[in-house]
């Protein structure tokens, strides 16, 4: 059998020119859409940053960092993680709550170290449901790519599906329904998780009930499957 031998001088020049690839900045766009019916994004964190950083990680515990976000959409401590990586972030490119249907973009400036691209966002209304991507590589070629995105429970609050005003971690219930549909008197629908680790939401259960039942969540406006979001990146060509 022939077999095909790489020299290490070869191999030192692919490095080389991988290298290169990235050697000069080059910007990004990031655009992100809310495809749910009726649950709203908090403010969003779209950061760029090397390999080592996570915003969150499947089959992991929540950081206390990714609790404070999913619970009641506090973004101090994943900004925190990201300047702590060296990485570039831009927070709240919607000024506020991204509705269903609306779209909020982001640009960044990215080299060599920072060529991973993670987002997240707490849903609303939900106990600890966030919307994320956890560091895609970012391609090397100039062009338009298009990820949908799913929604993710920290594992780290039951889903009771109860509007309490709680939004702080260990503080159970919804902090609040931005789109007013939410009844109130529920008994709540959920115990502690299955599955204590992040993992992919299950979504709301909700009833029909606006007055008691389980949850107050309205099971035909609340309801959602993933994916629950569409992000666009754009990438240009290196800058000269």
């Amino acid at each position: 059998m022939k077999k095909t031998l790489i020299s290490a001088t070869a191999l030192s020049l692919s490095l080389g020119l991988s290298t290169a690839a990235w050697a000069a900045d080059r910007e990004i766009e990031v655009e992100i859409t809310n495809l749910t019916n009726a649950t709203y994004f908090t403010p969003l964190l779209v950061a760029a940053h090397g390999p080592n950083l996570h915003l969150f990680e499947v089959a992991t515990s929540a950081s206390a960092a990714l609790q404070a976000m999913a619970e009641g959409g506090d973004l101090a401590g994943l900004i925190d993680d990201v300047v702590a990586a060296n990485g570039r972030y831009v927070a709240d490119p919607a000024g506020g709550l991204l509705a269903p249907g609306g779209s909020a973009t982001a640009t960044l400036e990215i080299d060599a170290r920072t060529r991973y691209l993670s987002t997240t966002a707490m849903l609303l209304p939900t106990n600890d449901g966030f919307v994320g991507l956890d560091g895609m590589v970012i391609p090397r070629q100039a062009g338009v790519y298009t990820v949908y995105l799913n929604g993710y429970d920290a594992g780290t609050e039951a889903n009771d599906e109860l509007i309490t005003g709680g939004g702080m971690p260990g503080v159970p219930g919804i902090p609040a329904d931005p789109s007013g549909g939410a009844g109130t008197g529920g008994t709540g629908v959920a115990g502690p998780d299955h599955n204590p680790t992040v993992h992919i939401h299950r979504g709301v259960v909700g009833d029909l009930d606006p007055q008691s039942g389980a949850s107050d969540l309205d099971a035909g406006v609340h309801r959602w499957e993933n994916p629950v979001a569409r992000l666009r990146l754009t990438v240009s060509r290196p800058a000269h």
